[in-house]
């Protein structure tokens, strides 16, 4: 077996071993923020190669399609969910409404692919909600009357242009200039984002590690209920898209359950209380966890 194809198929067990490491690893670590922007962005850019810009903007153009799912995973999911979890703890319902109103992950697309799902569709999700967030999270935040939040939407719109438009016209600069390098090698930029992910994994998991392992018990059952939304959103995303064929609706089941936990994680650091950011913190255990049961289940 070659280790990309290890990789690709043990891809929990590097995601895992992220999460181990980040946990035990006794050497104090901190990354500087723009760490995760750089990992985020190596990702995607992975991504890009494999996929065909024009692919993104057809599903774009269907944009009955794109404004229901958009309408349905920016407003709908994150108000469904704080309104059912606001009266069990304040602080899991506003970090799990911080996390649901989130974008879609900027490694969805990677994630879709590993899971056999249209990395086209994925991404364009992606790129329509990343556009979006600015407004849509601080209307959310407003509907609910939650206030002491300011988003500078700027800074959110230079972020997503870093974040996605560069890798993805470095990607293709790389494809016109070096075409046969690339499609000798396309079968390795799988099991490459796989690594990169754990390797994101571990950074963001490290940066609270002292947090978490002081307070383990206390947060098993919060846990436990990031669990449970990580699940919901999985089949929310897969049976909503009535109509499409099994690989587009795999892939909106994940962008659905694998939103910008990274663009939470900067936010609660800057605009909530520390029980906020380690919640967001933790939803890397089932973001990291979920694909592989997920994917056994496509399978079936």
């Amino acid at each position: 077996m070659r280790v990309s194809t290890f990789i690709e198929k043990y891809f929990w067990l590097f995601l895992l071993a992220g999460i181990g490491l980040g946990l035990w690893n006794p050497v104090p670590f901190l990354a500087p923020s723009y760490v995760n922007k750089i990992i985020l962005g190596m990702m995607l850019f992975f991504v890009f190669l494999k996929i065909d810009p024009l692919e993104v903007l057809e599903h774009i153009r269907n944009y009955r399609l794109m404004v229901y799912l958009a309408s349905v995973y920016m407003f709908i999911i994150p108000l469904v969910f704080y309104l059912a979890l606001k009266y069990v703890d304040t602080d899991l319902a506003i970090g799990v409404l911080l996390l649901t109103s989130m974008p879609a992950g900027l490694s969805s697309p990677a994630l879709a692919d590993i899971a056999s799902g249209n990395s086209s569709l994925s991404m364009s999700l992606v790129i329509i909600t990343q556009i979006i967030a600015p407004f849509t999270v601080p209307f959310v935040f407003w509907v609910i009357n939650i206030h002491g939040m300011d988003i500078n939407e700027l800074l959110l719109l230079k972020d997503i242009a870093l974040l996605v438009f560069v890798p993805m016209i470095i990607s293709q600069a790389v494809k016109k200039t070096f075409p046969v390098a690339v499609s000798r090698t396309k079968h390795l930029f799988t099991s490459a984002n796989v690594l990169v992910m754990a390797i994101f994994v571990f950074v963001v998991i490290a940066s609270q590690r002292n947090v978490i392992l002081e307070n383990l018990g206390g947060l098993v059952w919060k846990i436990m209920v990031l669990y449970l939304v990580f699940i919901l959103l999985h089949v929310i995303g897969f049976f909503i898209p009535r109509g499409e064929t099994k690989r587009n609706r795999i892939s909106i089941s994940v962008s659905f359950a694998y939103m910008n936990n990274g663009m939470a994680i900067v936010l609660a650091a800057s605009y909530f209380r520390p029980e906020i950011l380690v919640l967001t913190v933790l939803s890397e255990l089932p973001w990291n966890t979920l694909l592989a049961p997920f994917k056994k289940i496509m399978v079936y």
